[in-house]
């Protein structure tokens, strides 16, 4: 037997082999991945809501930190005022985006 058709015959023992050893799966129980699924669920709504409230906490402070700026720049007629009033904005304008938009890509309602 030459080498090339030993080599073709090991290949086909071997899948001959491997492919009835490979298909017997009626006897597994899968129903321990539905638990999975549900323990990983309330995971990620628990972690969203706590990154939600981080992302609330965030946006407070740079809303106070921007409230202050503009104070001092008025009292000291400096420049950039609509600048820090612009973020205000957008601070305010990030909680209510995050409010809605977060919850809502994980398909959850706050």
């Amino acid at each position: 037997m030459s080498c090339k058709m030993r080599r073709w015959t090991g290949l086909l023992f071997g899948v001959c082999t491997a492919l009835p050893a490979s298909a017997k799966c009626g006897g597994v129980d899968y129903s321990w991945g539905a638990d999975a699924l549900a323990l990983m669920h309330d995971y990620v709504v628990t972690m969203m809501l706590y990154v939600l409230y981080l992302l609330y906490a965030i946006a407070a402070i740079v809303a106070i930190y921007a409230s202050l700026q503009i104070y001092i720049k008025m009292n000291t007629r400096e420049e950039g005022i609509t600048r820090e009033i612009m973020m205000v904005v957008g601070a305010c304008l990030f909680i209510i985006g995050a409010s809605i938009v977060f919850p809502a890509f994980f398909g959850y309602r706050v």
